[in-house]
């Protein structure tokens, strides 16, 4: 119950990010002017509705992590224990969940104080266009103090998805692309690997028939390791013999060609997320306003494609009158950046929410660079490594005979 209601938090927090961006953009007309409804008051009252959504839902993030979940899990690790009575594990695990409590407190706390002053150079103005974004969220400790732990906990889940997520954008395309071995041609080969470990095993017990003596320890080493090799390979046997024989089997063969499909699909996508990423890093490696400000940029100079099939980009209107009389009135349609008018352009709670210390910025910027390179990693080794084995994971060296059971179908 703890993992699954954990988890339905962070996905109903998730899902609140569209819902922002959708009601930003959908307080304007495709011109960039505001529609009829959305006045000052109405736009402000949306804002803080939604960043008001943000602070409940990352709040019971926050409780989650440092104290329902640490205390479940220490409290269920305490019932392992025979002789341990409900009141033993609760003061246990409690006692294992103040830390984490202390680590939520002082995460907090730094939130609350740490200066967001940032050193400026003398002859740049560029992050005093950039001050609004900020400004906007108000200066509550009580709100910096959240902001500064979630980001924390989102760095956490950056390293998952650069180590997990990256390499797995390029290894499972390409291995729904290349497909399992043959379970037929799998178990030639893996008889004609029995054979030769049993000749080696009659060799080497050949040895102890000629005069009696016992073997070596040398060969009886040897002999251990190929009577345990041979174990493992006879259950391999049995295994591929189930799968060759399965109608799971033929049914993946019936399908493998919509498998092709799947994988081309899959990896495209990855190679457009990941080429738009490496825009998005570049844009701001050349245009930002330095790493000072947590790689802001200042309008989008460098146009990558997934922007491109995104919906358009939201707007604001400069009016020119040159000052005649009888003169219409004329609308340039502008991008919304730091240069545009603070009440033409409404910000995501979710940009000012995450990046209101600007080292957030910085380590995502980062951390970009390095989910990039661990994608291209993942892309050479799954190119270079061959088809995986159709009962890959399924035999181990460690398993015993006894917990061989009926092999799983289902196999990719």
């Amino acid at each position: 119950m703890t993992a699954i209601l954990a988890l339905a938090i962070a996905l109903i927090t998730s899902a609140l990010l569209p819902v922002d961006i959708f009601l930003v953009s959908y307080m304007k007309n495709q011109n960039g002017t505001f529609k009829e409804w959305a006045d000052a008051n109405v736009t402000r009252q949306i804002e803080d509705t939604v960043l008001y959504g943000y602070y409940t839902l990352y709040s019971i993030i926050l409780f989650s992590v440092f104290l329902w979940i640490p205390f479940v899990y220490f409290y269920y690790e305490e019932k392992d224990e025979d002789d341990t009575s409900s009141c033993s594990q609760f003061q246990a695990a409690l006692k294992y969940t103040l830390g984490f409590l202390m680590v939520c407190a002082a995460l907090l706390l730094i939130g609350a104080f740490v200066p967001l002053d940032v050193p400026q150079k003398r002859n740049s103005t560029e992050w005093e266009k950039v001050k609004f974004l900020f400004e906007e969220l108000g200066s509550s400790h009580v709100l910096a103090a959240l902001s500064f732990s979630i980001s924390s906990l989102t760095l956490i889940g950056m390293l998952a998805a650069v180590t997990y997520t990256a390499y797995g954008m390029s290894a499972l395309p390409l291995n729904l692309i290349k497909g399992t071995r043959s379970p037929t041609y799998e178990r030639l080969e893996n008889t004609e690997d029995i054979e030769e470990v049993e000749q080696r095993i009659l060799r080497i017990k050949s040895k102890q028939c000629k005069d009696g003596r016992p073997l070596p320890t040398r060969d009886r080493r040897n002999l251990q390791q190929l009577e345990e090799r041979l174990r493992i390979l006879r259950r391999r046997e049995r295994h591929l013999e189930f799968i060759e024989k399965s109608c799971w089997t033929k049914f993946c063969g019936a399908m493998r060609p919509l498998q092709i499909i799947w994988g081309v699909f899959f990896i495209l996508v990855a190679l457009l997320f990941t080429i738009s990423l490496f825009l998005s890093n570049l844009d701001k490696a050349l245009h930002s306003a330095g790493i000072n400000s947590g790689f802001i940029i200042l309008g989008t100079n460098l146009t990558n494609p997934l922007n491109m099939l995104l919906p358009v980009l939201q707007t604001h209107n400069m009016t020119l009158v040159d000052g005649k009389p009888g003169n219409v009135t004329t609308y340039v349609a502008k991008v919304c950046d730091a240069d545009a008018p603070k009440d033409q352009c409404t910000i995501t709670r979710t940009y000012l929410f995450l990046h209101k210390f600007w080292f957030f910025s910085a380590a995502y910027y980062f951390g970009n660079w390095a989910f990039i390179a661990v994608f291209l990693i993942g892309l050479i080794v799954s190119c270079c490594k061959g088809k995986k084995s159709v009962i890959e994971g399924e035999v181990d060296e460690d398993d015993s005979d006894i917990s061989d059971d009926e092999p799983c179908v289902y196999y990719g």
